[in-house]
């Protein structure tokens, strides 16, 4: 691993995906996926992202200076006072800003996590097994990855066989991701994991715990946390179907832009070197990790600031759709809003607790609040379904009266133009929003964003029950057991 200059342009981000990877998608494999329909467009906007970096407009918020004079992302700079803090949550906001939160996987959702590891290399430290220095090794691929801008995508979950055998804390080496030999040179794992959302347009790919496992000597080749190219020999990956048809930005405003694309990872006996080893053949300490470093808390902070703008988002196009209709007059029509407003205020004066009570963690470094972010990751996956429901609502048939682009280009022009105009907008005006409307509520595009925030960050029972472990119940039954006591 080499030490960079810093931040990357777009060009050099391209430039890096035109390796041997092996994707896969409709039936055959990919030749270049910086050229690839389906995929192409989405490697544009993110290349246009980092090109953001350069651009004085931006380059304060979203990066830093490190000590070495190098410029980075604010994402992966280890927070040392609120101050920090607040920087990162801004930067963070204005990465989701340019895509309105519609381009869920951006690079600093990964650097966040990557950074959180690399600032408590205590807890790696703990790791014995296997011929690696774990905490040198997360430390040297925290410096590669921040000085090299490096794009990541991560798999976490396992394919499962039987439900209950997943329940039970185990997993069956016919499908899941696990170790089969050790070299002097690293680990061979073979298998397959789910889901790498941006997989086949990242540079590298973290495989980090999946779901908890027990304790027990027969899950160890289970228990690892690795980091490898994306053109690793073996490595292979199978794309979902493409929701970027080729249409204009008009026709399909979003997903034109910000398809990221999720694929099936399968690993053919790939040799991972030791050096990128960060955990290995410990199950508990692997069931430790996120919540140990703190990564959970940093990640879930990046992941507040997206889901602030998307909900602003959301709430933006339902008010343009009432200005143009003329119904922002209508009470009924303004309470279905506000319903969009609570939720999107709800979300705001979460992250904002969380920032305003950052403090110092057990490594010396600062970190958001935990529990309003725990509070916003919980909601969010209801509050999401619910704004594209009222959204479908307000929207009705109109979501489906929308003519192409090309409509405004031909024979049928003047009729367009007459009947598709409404109260404050013009015909060509009135179809632009209701084609965006179209895509967040409608389309393929759209729902797979609705499903990707049911199960962002798991199963919603899962969640709620950590919920109410992690909660601080003593604090609340402590005053139910003192009015009790004085009867």
């Amino acid at each position: 691993m080499t030490l960079g200059n810093g931040i990357r342009t777009g060009a050099q981000y391209i430039a890096g995906l035109q390796d041997e990877r092996e994707v896969w998608t409709r039936g055959k494999r990919v030749a270049d996926v910086t050229t690839e329909p389906g995929i192409k467009r989405g490697v544009q906007t993110l290349a246009g992202f980092l090109d953001r970096q350069h651009d004085e407009k931006y380059r304060d918020t979203v990066t830093y200076q490190d000590n070495d004079g190098s410029r980075c992302a604010m994402s992966f700079k280890i927070p040392k006072s609120k101050e920090d803090i607040l920087a990162k949550g801004r930067a963070y906001y204005e990465w989701a800003k340019w895509s309105n939160g519609m381009f869920g996987r951006t690079p600093d959702y990964k650097n966040a996590s990557v950074m959180s590891f690399a600032s408590a290399t205590s807890f790696l430290a703990q790791g014995t097994k296997g011929q690696a220095d774990f905490s040198q090794n997360m430390t040297n691929f925290y410096d590669h990855v921040r000085t090299n801008d490096k794009v990541l995508t991560h798999t976490l979950v396992n394919p499962q066989i039987s439900h209950a055998q997943a329940a039970a804390g185990k997993f069956s080496s016919e499908v899941a991701l696990h170790v089969v030999k050790e070299t002097d040179a690293g680990i061979i794992v073979n298998g397959a994991r789910l889901l790498a959302t941006l997989g086949p347009s990242a540079d590298e790919i973290e495989v980090f715990p999946s779901t908890v496992l027990r304790a027990d000597p027969a899950n160890e080749p289970f228990a690892f946390a690795f980091a490898i190219p994306i053109a690793t020999k073996g490595l292979k990956m199978i794309c979902r179907d493409t929701y970027d048809h080729g249409k204009s930005h008009f026709d399909a405003p979003l997903a034109s832009r910000f398809e990221e694309m999720d694929a099936v990872v399968i690993f053919d006996n790939v040799l991972v070197p030791w050096e990128r080893v960060f955990m290995y053949g410990e199950p508990e300490l692997c069931n430790q990790a996120f919540g140990a470093t703190n990564a959970v808390v940093h990640m879930a902070h990046q992941v507040a600031c997206g889901k602030l703008a998307k909900a602003e988002f959301l709430t933006g196009i339902l008010v343009s759709i009432l200005k143009a209709t003329g119904r922002d007059r209508d009470l009924a029509m303004k309470g279905m809003v506000s319903e969009v407003m609570l939720m999107t205020e709800t979300i705001r004066a979460l992250l904002y607790q969380a920032e305003a009570e950052a403090h110092e963690d057990e490594y010396g470094n600062f970190i958001p609040l935990r529990s309003p972010l725990d509070t916003s990751r919980n909601l969010f996956p209801k509050y999401y379904p619910r704004m594209v429901e009222i959204l479908q609502m307000m929207g009705s048939s109109s979501l489906m009266a929308t003519p192409a682009e090309a409509d405004f280009a031909n024979d049928l022009t003047p009729d367009v133009l007459q009947y598709f105009q409404v109260a404050n907008l013009d015909s060509k005006d009135r179809v632009a929003l209701y084609r965006l409307a179209h895509d967040v509520a409608v389309s393929g595009f759209g729902n797979r964003q609705a499903l990707y925030e049911r199960f962002f960050f798991g199963p919603p029972h899962l969640m709620h029950a950590a919920y109410f472990d992690l909660y601080d119940k003593d604090r609340v039954t402590d005053r139910v057991d003192a009015l009790l006591a004085e009867s």
